[in-house]
């Protein structure tokens, strides 16, 4: 079962930075390439609650089930390949067997409680940027829409140099950034009548 360590940096950005960005870096229409992320919780957001997520993305003709979970300087991700049938009968509310089941259930977290909650479209460019990857998203979720600087990295400590140099390069405000997930659910939560 495929595990790594996901150390990465992210700011929200306008639609404006967002088209400074993708004009800086010269990437044109062609280089944007679309995935789309499912996401699952229990009804009570159980994983949410612990820190983690479960998600299936689809991106090309391929599937994978990954598994987020918390660590001091990063999150840990589990993967799992799924075929087009285990994808089918995961978004009617039957997940497949395997190591993620387990390590849900080790949270205390019956793996039968999780259901579909909904799904995000991401059209993101990627390059090569001072030893790491740049990112750049425009994602459109439950009838919402941002935009999207990530940084991914192997070394923390000299992607947080990179990272804000480049910020301050572009003059875009630090800001405080959730990820894609916490975004998506943050805003289900809202349309679910739950209150904080």
């Amino acid at each position: 079962m495929p595990q790594n360590l996901e150390i990465e940096f992210k700011n929200i950005l306008t639609k404006a930075e967002y088209e400074t960005l993708l004009h800086a870096f010269n990437i044109t229409e062609d280089q944007i390439f679309s995935q789309e992320n499912h996401y699952f919780d229990t009804s009570d957001f159980a994983l949410k609650h612990a820190g983690s997520a479960l998600r299936i993305r689809k991106k090309h003709n391929d599937y994978e089930m990954t598994l987020k979970q918390p660590l001091k300087n990063g999150l840990l991700e589990t993967n799992q390949k799924l075929s087009f049938q285990e994808t089918k009968q995961a978004f009617q509310g039957r997940l497949p067997e395997g190591e993620i089941k387990s390590k849900i259930e080790s949270m205390a977290i019956p793996f039968s409680r999780i259901e579909y909650f909904g799904s995000l479209l991401t059209n993101r460019a990627e390059l090569e940027y001072k030893g790491g990857l740049l990112v750049l998203d425009h994602s459109l979720y439950l009838n919402k829409e941002d935009y999207e600087l990530e940084f991914e990295c192997q070394n923390f400590k000299e992607g947080s140099e990179v990272f804000y140099e480049l910020l301050r390069l572009y003059r875009i405000p630090e800001r405080k950034t959730k990820n894609k997930i916490q975004r998506f659910y943050d805003k289900k939560y809202c349309q679910s009548d739950h209150s904080y």
